[in-house]
């Protein structure tokens, strides 16, 4: 059994979930702690989303190997749930996969509400967790003149990374003529300290790679800081913050980094859409509506999908070479048997991932009209 937290990484590996000629049981546990405030609450969710789990197995058409295997499935699922190794706390949801009867087994801790719902079919159902991506992967970074903190992870969540403390002198008036000079050393001790720290950060992008880097400093010490730091991480600043060093805190951080992160994230939603419109214009490289989107997935082509939030719509996917389309009964590529699909769109994400495109969910309104779905392609 894996448990991990959402990242993009995670989400393309359970896209690759499945059993050889058999069905994953998908489960989403909603654990809102405003909703399920008490044990006894949050007990009652897992007892119902369980019992719906077995009416869903029961109610399956399927060979009786299969169905057994999926009876292990969702005894599995029950067995964790119900377990003492089984924990609500930090969490706000979770999502469980099992599949060749409890052989694979995934558990996602979420850090957003989510509805509960249990799903079976032969492929993960991962369109929720898209909506619950914790964006882009940061290292922060809190300085003054002698200490610095690092601090890994997302805007849902930091964990600390180390710390270093260099031996910078305090600023006194010394008086006579060695004063200009003593400051100057002590100056010089403090950018010392800042190349150090910045050493400190070039090494853990090296050790994993981070998409953003947000710095806790003061102004004027910021862009001495600044200027120490390689090339390709300046190129990946996202901003500054005020920090306290003495009484900052995990959450005190979070709640600092948050809106720098959500106006990036809003920003790259902007672009994607202004990309999607220009191409559409000039009759580029870009789909509109479900059956040239999916077109566009089944050939690999796409760099972006961007569809509205709730959007659903019923289509068919081949099971022997992939093909995706709106409903149709045999698959246009070879003649074959398709499987209908309720919401295609689960399968459309599947694919996208699979195919390194980024995934952009969006208020159908930021779409400008070219919704519920539409795509940026690669050629």
């Amino acid at each position: 059994m894996r448990t991990t937290e959402l990242d993009r990484e995670r989400l393309e590996r359970l896209a690759d979930l499945h059993s050889d000629g058999g069905r994953v049981l998908s489960l989403y546990l909603n654990l809102d702690p405003s909703t399920l405030p008490t044990s006894r609450d949050r007990h009652s969710a897992i007892t119902s989303v369980l019992d719906e789990a077995d009416r869903r197995v029961e109610a399956a058409e399927l060979p009786h190997a299969e169905r057994m295997a999926l009876r292990r499935d969702a005894q599995r699922v029950r067995d964790y749930l119900t377990s003492e190794t089984f924990s609500a706390r930090g969490v706000h949801g979770v999502a469980v996969f099992s599949a060749g009867g409890g052989d694979r087994f995934e558990v996602v801790r979420l850090a957003h509400p989510v509805e509960a719902q249990v799903v079976v079919d032969r492929e993960p159902w991962i369109e929720p967790l898209a909506h619950q991506l914790s964006g882009p992967r940061l290292l922060v970074v809190l300085v003054d003149r002698r200490r610095a903190r690092l601090l890994r992870g997302t805007a849902d969540g930091l964990e600390e990374l180390g710390k270093l403390e260099d031996d910078v002198h305090g600023r006194h008036d010394q008086g006579g003529w060695s004063q200009p000079r003593y400051q100057r050393g002590i100056e010089e001790e403090v950018h010392a300290h800042l190349r150090h720290t910045a050493e400190q950060v070039r090494r853990a992008d090296l050790a994993r790679r981070f998409d953003w880097l947000v710095v806790g400093a003061t102004p004027e010490l910021m862009s001495a800081f600044e200027a120490e730091l390689p090339p390709d991480v300046r190129a990946r600043l996202l901003g500054r913050f005020d920090v306290e060093m003495d009484t900052a805190s995990l959450d005190g951080v979070r709640d600092a980094v948050a809106p720098l992160v959500e106006t990036q994230e809003r920003r790259r939603a902007y672009e994607a859409v202004d990309r999607l419109e220009e191409r559409l214009a000039g009759g580029g490289a870009a789909a509109s509506g479900l059956g040239d989107v999916l077109a566009a997935l089944t050939e690999r082509r796409v760099e972006a999908l961007l569809y509205a939030d709730g959007f659903s719509a019923a289509g068919a996917v081949c099971p022997r070479d992939g093909w995706l389309g709106p409903p149709t009964e045999r698959c246009p590529v070879d003649g074959t048997a398709t499987e209908p699909r309720e919401n295609v769109l689960d399968d459309a994400v599947e694919a996208a991932l699979a195919q390194s495109a980024e995934v952009i969910p969006l208020p159908e309104a930021e779409l400008r009209g070219h919704g519920p779905i539409a795509a940026i392609l690669r050629y």
